[in-house]
């Protein structure tokens, strides 16, 4: 059967993941990390797609951002995967692959989900036990997000941009909204839709997206179709 085609459309914020085959390194040393960040800038600008946060973990990265067209993040991903491995293969003297297949997205809706996907990516190394403070890792945006740390790589999205009149106080309130907990059903419903490659949203940001794309952007319903009151009788 073949695969179905990843829901995409221009303008819609995606939370992207790659990991290393078999759960194993991508990044072995400083270098390798500058490197990916470098080409991911260059190929954000030349396929527009806007980053508005990351996180560069030892065997996987997540990535949110919003394409300006259809089809850009694809474009993006493969032509990173494609530099990023020869990089990697040449500078380490190793052959073969070194990402887990194709890597896995969702839509994310921007009103309920958006805020909740930054804060879960740039905590990705607290939940790991790398560090105890999110600001504590080097490889993410949250020195960007939090800190006004420059980082030519993040564009800040709208509603990033509202939590505050100016940069100061948008820092603060995003200070504060990382340092509360996101909800084990939030995390359950992060990993899940990724997993699955569903849209993150409410139930109309989903109807949305499937009336644009013509198919189903969630799961199936479970269950017989129910009957009408005239073939019922």
């Amino acid at each position: 059967m073949p695969r179905q085609p990843r829901l995409d459309l221009a303008g819609i914020p995606q939370h992207v993941v790659q990991r290393g085959n078999d759960r194993q390194p991508c990044f072995f040393e400083e270098a390798d990390y500058l490197r990916y960040l470098q080409e991911l800038k260059e190929l954000a600008l030349r396929r527009h797609c806007a980053v508005h946060a990351y996180v560069l973990m030892t065997n996987h990265v997540h990535l949110l951002l919003t394409p300006s067209a259809a089809g850009q993040v694809a474009a993006l991903m493969q032509a990173l995967g494609r530099r990023y491995v020869r990089y990697i293969n040449d500078r380490h003297h190793r052959t073969g692959t070194l990402w887990e297949g194709r890597y896995k997205s969702c839509l994310v809706d921007r009103e309920s989900y958006l805020l909740h996907c930054y804060r879960y990516i740039e905590l990705n190394p607290v939940r790991a036990r790398m560090v105890g403070e999110p600001d504590g890792y080097r490889w993410s945006s949250y020195g960007a997000n939090a800190h006004g740390r420059h980082d030519p790589l993040i564009t800040p999205h709208p509603n990033y941009r509202s939590l505050g009149a100016d940069a100061e106080s948008r820092q603060n309130a995003y200070r504060e909204l990382v340092r509360q907990a996101i909800s084990d059903d939030d995390l359950t419903a992060i990993r899940l839709h990724l997993q699955r490659q569903h849209a993150l949203g409410t139930d109309r940001f989903r109807a949305a997206i499937e009336a644009q794309l013509g198919r189903r952007a969630g799961p199936a319903k479970i269950g017989r179709p129910r009957k009408d009151a005239k073939s019922a009788l």
